[in-house]
């Protein structure tokens, strides 16, 4: 079942592509937007964003830039375990761009085109449990809660509890509206 769409987005109505090296400037501008984002990466230049896109198309992942007038405002990306046929799903989105329903329809998005085209049978996330934000991404993108990781992350010198979840590739789908999505 072939669950996405190559149609481009309405100008002003956000879409995903696959990220490119020339997406630089969009991720250090989003890197920049909020301090917390320093916990997705060591984005704090023009190099170094040019760095962070480089090793995510160089390894084992699928990254969608979430774009409006094809600049990347989030992404949403998937580190593959083919071998399992499983897939860690992430996402960030810029500050300036949060309580729009983006990163979840992102999420939503890229969850089924792993779990039909990207040939996946498992999805998991996690978040830590002080983020309602993304456990509401996480139920809203169709990914059942599987359990509680105790002091997993340490965040500014605090051991913090992470919430993790699933989805299945026969999983109920969620009913979140789409975004389109242009793939290889």
């Amino acid at each position: 079942m072939n669950t996405t769409s190559a149609r481009p987005p309405h100008p002003d109505e956000p879409g995903l592509r696959p990220i490119r090296p020339d997406d630089a400037a969009d991720v250090l501008a989003a890197f920049a937007s909020a301090t917390d984002m320093a916990r997705q990466g060591g984005v704090t230049s023009l190099d170094t964003a040019a760095h962070y896109l480089a090793t995510l198309l160089d390894g084992p992942h699928v990254v969608f830039g979430v774009t409006v007038h094809d600049r990347v405002v989030g992404a949403v990306g998937i580190s593959i375990d083919q071998p399992n046929r499983n897939g860690w799903l992430w996402y960030w989105m810029h500050a300036g761009f949060h309580g729009r329903g983006w990163t979840t329809r992102a999420a939503a998005t890229v969850a089924d085109w792993a779990l039909t085209d990207g040939g996946l049978d498992r999805l998991e996330l996690g978040h830590r449990v002080n983020n309602p934000a993304s456990e509401s991404v996480a139920r809203t993108a169709g990914f059942v809660p599987e359990g509680l990781e105790r002091r997993k992350l340490l965040v500014e010198g605090d051991r913090v509890d992470v919430l993790t979840y699933g989805r299945l590739v026969d999983d109920p789908w969620p009913t979140v509206a789409r975004l389109p999505l242009e793939h290889r």
